[in-house]
């Protein structure tokens, strides 16, 4: 793995205090586990009353947490678009307009993905190239290190945004992971060039005449048969992975607590519960994952989020600013015009 960058300044994030299924009661203990254990600086976003009682309650006196008041809550029913426009002050715009004044280098929210990935493009600015942001990463690591992305930010895709997609898979690959040369795949229903349907018919021809270090077509099985090491999809297609994968977790947990809890130890149960879930739910244990594309970073987490999740989706921000990801995009996505454009 490369070597993070040195930052200028403490790490500051701005939490959206009021995102996810559980609001300040989890995102206080969460803000005050990251800022014991990562030495960061927290700004909780979100109404006043409620994230000053749970202060109190945690006694988060002398930690570098403070709050920064809002008004109102993007929900997962509303319109992104159109909840930004009647709650100019939510908490996750709030947040977002931190980090674009320099007041945070980050910010994270476990609430609506739409209403994070509206107000991250609408407050940072998409870079240069990119057509629509994009979720993505190493969801079934380590079992696989493959960056799969889009995870379900956009269920619709042009072939050109699927090029994208993957200048900024590389990025990821590149800096985070250290692959020097990574190699990027269209995730199919068949290896042959032929294969797909008409998006990934047409997205090939356009991936293949780039320079990137394209592989061609894998399949679902593929991807842990370490033949890729970017694998690009639509929204559509990587959400459903993504559930798929959580789900089977579960259930194999569930299945094999029923065959083999009669005669192994409740601890040995336990712990093989606890591996399979993480094995196969690898965003929830890492708290969350950076919306690329965007020029600034965003990690967001799932709903149902707990505080360890949470100082996980902390730390994940803290090093997508450290490995200096946004301007490893940048270069990317810069080469892949220029070689578009030609001599």
């Amino acid at each position: 793995m490369t070597s993070p960058e040195k930052s200028q300044r403490p790490f500051t994030v701005a939490l959206d205090a009021m995102g996810g299924d559980f609001g300040p009661s989890e995102m206080v203990p969460g803000a005050i586990k990251a800022a014991q254990e990562l030495t960061v600086e927290v700004l909780l976003v979100g109404e006043e009353g409620p994230m000053r009682g749970e202060m109190a309650r945690h006694r988060a006196d002398g930690l570098p947490i403070r709050i920064v008041p809002s008004q109102g809550v993007i929900e997962e029913t509303d319109h992104p678009l159109q909840a930004m426009r009647e709650k100019p002050r939510a908490s996750i715009v709030e947040a977002a307009r931190l980090v674009k004044t320099g007041r945070a280098q980050a910010m994270v929210s476990m609430g609506s993905t739409g209403a994070a990935m509206a107000t991250a493009a609408l407050v940072y600015g998409l870079l240069e190239g990119v057509e629509r942001p994009a979720i993505g990463g190493p969801i079934l690591a380590p079992l696989s290190n493959a960056v799969l992305l889009d995870l379900g930010s956009n269920v619709d895709c042009r072939p050109s945004q699927l090029l994208g997609f993957g200048a900024i898979g590389i990025a990821f690959a590149r800096r985070v992971q250290g692959v020097q040369d990574p190699r990027v795949a269209i995730l199919s229903v068949g290896a042959e060039e032929g294969k797909g349907n008409r998006q990934t018919k047409e997205a090939y021809q356009l991936f293949k005449a780039s320079s990137m270090n394209f592989v061609g077509n894998v399949e679902g099985a593929d991807i842990f048969q370490d033949k890729a090491d970017v694998i690009v999809c639509d929204g559509f297609v990587g959400n459903i992975l993504l559930k798929f994968a959580e789900g089977m977790g579960m259930e194999l947990a569930r299945h094999l607590s029923k065959m083999a809890g009669p005669t192994l130890p409740a601890e040995a149960m336990k712990r093989l519960g606890g591996e399979l879930a993480s094995l196969t739910s690898v965003v929830e244990q890492a708290g969350g994952g950076p919306l690329f594309g965007v020029n600034g970073i965003a990690v967001i987490g799932h709903g149902r989020s707990r505080s360890p999740s949470i100082a996980s989706a902390i730390a994940m921000a803290k090093r997508a600013v450290d490995f200096g990801l946004v301007d490893a995009m940048k270069l990317e996505l810069q080469a892949i015009q220029d070689q578009m454009r030609g001599p």
